[in-house]
């Protein structure tokens, strides 16, 4: 395999636990204020009100970075090309959302580039091995 690939898994694989970590905190420690203020929100009645959407949001996040793990386990295993297409597909999703992210206002650049500069990166350096 190419030192491209190489790279771009283990940048893959980053994006896949920065996506767990997002499922962490919207899915499990909602109610906890110091996610609030990773998230912006004001107090509990706000996170109440966004708890359901938040669980689920997480769990989004969850499945894309299954996805990207597992793509890249059988890239480099006994499937390498549907490994490649499963972390491909998985990273891109990625990266879309974080451009859907962008569009719901100004104030969400900032954590759409948190949350789709590795998949990516990721995604280049594979397509590109």
């Amino acid at each position: 395999m190419s030192v491209l690939a190489i790279v771009g898994s283990i940048v893959v694989v980053l994006a896949a636990l920065l996506h767990v970590y997002i499922f962490v905190l919207e899915s499990v420690r909602w109610m906890q204020p110091s996610t609030w203020r990773v998230f912006g929100v004001r107090d509990r009645a706000q996170a109440e009100t966004l708890r359901p959407m938040a669980y689920n949001q997480g769990f989004y996040n969850l499945f894309l970075a299954i996805g990207a793990l597992a793509g890249v386990w059988l890239h480099w295993t006994d499937l390498p090309r549907a490994g490649l297409a499963l972390a491909l597909f998985s990273t891109a999703c990625m990266a879309a959302a974080a451009v859907v992210l962008t569009t719901t206002g100004p104030g969400y650049v900032r954590p759409a580039l948190i949350q789709g500069t590795l998949p990516l990166i990721g995604f280049v350096l594979l397509l590109l091995a």
